[in-house]
């Protein structure tokens, strides 16, 4: 058996709350899933820090980090983000996530494409892929992937568009990740949506502690639950589960440019 990969978490806020040990007992669930890695995405610069500390913990469940602004933190100081990636980390895959925000406009929507923009640049500067959530936004998010460029290695993370906004971004070379919502009842435009996407280009993911898929709704997410998805949307796509699971393990670690895992 394959293992599935969580393409997207925030495991670090149980980690930086609760220690450890609390970190630990979710690794171990999620492997007794069949989760053999997680990739921890910052939203600011002390999650991102803890996202990077995460990736010490030694088990096997494998362990990376992306560090970035979410683009409700758009005025916080990206060089903050900027030094964390320059120094180098062994388990740094990506900046983000990073991006628009229309919905909810925690921040000015100028700041947010400022600090979208600064983050693009980094990503290429590094050449690590770029994590991107757009909510609301997608002609915005088109406008300045277009004119920054779009990194080879770019994903739209929980996506949550049209059939049309799939479109695009796979024409602009982004890849698409997929995560709870796709369960909900009110989401058969996203549903709509994923039917189009080309399996090696889909990602699956739990963003949690947020978004837990049904039957889980009302309680905090976990990695441990991204078979959930995955085995939702193989459904879906009337695809069988193991080769999904596969894709898309496979799909991830070409994304982060990290070793396949073994089966």
């Amino acid at each position: 058996m394959s293992y599935w990969t969580d393409a997207h978490c925030h495991l670090q806020d149980e980690f930086l709350r609760d220690g450890e040990a609390s970190a630990r007992d979710s690794l171990d669930r999620a492997l007794a899933a069949g989760v053999g890695r997680v990739v921890v995405i910052g939203t600011d610069e002390n999650n991102s820090r803890g996202a990077l500390a995460l990736t010490a913990i030694d088990g096997p469940v494998e362990v990376y980090a992306a560090v970035g602004l979410h683009p409700h933190e758009a005025l916080s100081d990206v060089e903050a983000i900027a030094r964390l990636a320059r120094a180098g980390h062994p388990r740094l895959v990506a900046i983000g996530e990073t991006g628009l925000d229309y919905f909810y406009e925690h921040a000015p929507r100028e700041a947010q494409r400022r600090a979208f923009a600064a983050q693009i640049a980094l990503a290429h500067e590094l050449n690590l892929a770029l994590v991107i959530h757009a909510r609301d936004a997608f002609d915005d998010l088109f406008e300045i992937l277009s004119h920054e460029g779009v990194p080879p290695r770019t994903v739209i993370h929980c996506f949550t568009g049209t059939p049309d906004d799939a479109a695009g971004c796979l024409a602009l070379g982004c890849d698409i990740s997929v995560a709870g919502v796709v369960t909900f009842k009110n989401a058969q435009s996203l549903r709509d949506a994923v039917l189009t996407v080309p399996l090696d280009r889909l990602h699956v993911e739990t963003d949690s502690p947020f978004l837990a898929p049904v039957p889980h709704r009302g309680r905090p997410n976990e990695p441990a639950w991204v078979h959930v998805v995955g085995e939702f949307v193989a459904e879906l796509r009337g695809e069988d589960v193991e080769v999904v699971r596969r894709t898309t393990s496979a799909n991830t670690a070409r994304l982060f440019a990290i070793p396949e895992l073994p089966d």
